[in-house]
């Protein structure tokens, strides 16, 4: 990409190749810039920690005061710098001071010194002061079982195989699951052909089995990356009336992912203002480009794709990286796909779980005959490595503000 702040083009690119993008584990970054005053641009600058981080216990030092972490950077090597007020460590252009956090969002203010202030560099961090090793999974591209139960009028929610699936894997595993669904499918078929007579065993399995907007229809492709606020806001709201007439506020949850992963700042500050707190993305760079990122630059895609979260202060959003997407990923291959995470620090805590609903049925043209076994092994992994299942839009990513 030529120009950071451009928006990237559509890329000429199928979601098979995307899907195989993501497993290799191509991803990006997201940042609001960060802010340094005109007098002092390139003179002082804050390396770490990235300008909306997101940092826990294994960041830093935790005491009864907060968290202490390191904050470095570079400035010209003859200045004196402080780190919200306390000296540096110089060692040549670099210096190294300490914060400690107390509270959720810190302020961090490194400052060129002499006989008055010269320059600065500003940065805000996330302390997830709860943090703990958790999961969640979503489903996208949701609407073949809507139609399936409309039409069959099962009995139970649960006699369409493909939601007993989920249940199977609850019962065992007590994962939690969010369906992304359209309000659309390309037959006709729209949400407002579902039935309200499931709504109390919709309602009775809330806990653990949630819907959510995911777009207005499988087609077009990337139907919010330049598509005004005012559109993509206008096909939330018609999804989430259906969701709260047939299956109960309990059910509607907050999206975690947007189809295709593309949507304007506008677009953002709308869906925060709706409620949604996370979205996932693949924060890949494909064909020498970041893509399925919201449009956020190269600097902070790049920050994503290694860190897995950040906050976005502009919208007030937080970001984060899909660990796996299921049904692109051989049951052979989970394993190795995701076991990188649990020895990162910076990835050991948060992992998000992702696969599409079209690959588990037998009709559809790409349909993946063991795809329940790879939904499953990703599962078992985060389980057996200590991972406890939540919801990413409860309170702060699943645990306590």
């Amino acid at each position: 990409m030529t120009n950071d702040n451009s928006r990237l083009r559509p890329l000429a690119v199928s979601r098979r190749d995307l899907l195989r993008f993501a497993v290799a584990g191509a991803t990006a970054a997201v940042t609001t810039p960060r802010t340094v005053s005109a007098a002092s641009a390139g003179a002082v600058k804050i390396e770490e920690p990235f300008d909306g981080a997101i940092v826990h216990h294994r960041h830093g030092k935790l005491s009864a005061n907060g968290l202490t972490i390191t904050v470095s950077g570079t400035a010209p090597k003859s200045e004196m710098v402080t780190v919200n007020g306390q000296l540096a460590r110089r060692e040549g252009d670099t210096f190294i001071g300490e914060v400690v956090l107390r509270q959720q969002v810190t302020e961090i203010v490194a400052a060129l010194r002499g006989d008055s202030l010269r320059g600065e560099d500003r940065v805000q961090v996330v302390w997830d002061r709860h943090s703990r090793p958790r999961y969640h999974f979503a489903v996208d591209d949701n609407s073949f079982f809507l139609r399936d139960i409309a039409r069959q009028k099962y009995t139970s929610l649960f006699d369409c195989f493909y939601l007993k699936t989920f249940r199977d894997l609850h019962r065992k595993y007590r994962t939690r699951f969010s369906l992304n669904v359209y309000y659309a499918a390309d037959d006709g078929f729209t949400l407002t052909q579902f039935p309200d007579r499931y709504k109390s065993e919709w309602k009775d399995n809330a806990d653990w089995l949630k819907l959510a907007f995911h777009a207005y229809a499988d087609a077009p492709a990337r139907p919010y990356q330049e598509a005004p606020a005012e559109k993509l806001i206008g096909d939330y709201d018609l999804v989430a009336e259906q969701i709260h007439r047939f299956a109960g506020a309990e059910t509607f949850a907050p999206p975690t992912n947007l189809h295709w992963s593309m949507a304007t700042p506008e677009g953002l500050k709308a869906l925060r203002q709706r409620g949604v707190r996370v979205l996932s993305g693949y924060f890949a760079k494909i064909q020498g480009r970041w893509d399925i990122n919201y449009n956020f630059d190269a600097r902070r895609s790049e920050y994503v794709s290694k860190h897995d979260l950040w906050m976005d202060f502009q919208s007030g959003i937080i970001f984060i990286r899909d660990a796996i997407v299921c049904n692109s990923t051989p049951v052979d291959q989970v394993a190795q796909t995701l076991d990188p995470l649990a020895r990162e620090p910076d990835r050991r805590e948060t992992v998000n779980l992702l696969t599409h609903e079209q690959y588990f049925w037998p009709f559809y043209r790409a349909y993946v005959p063991d795809h329940v076994q790879r939904c499953e092994a990703a599962i078992r992994w985060a389980t057996d490595h200590g991972y406890q299942p939540v919801f990413f839009h409860e309170h702060f990513l699943g645990g306590p503000e």
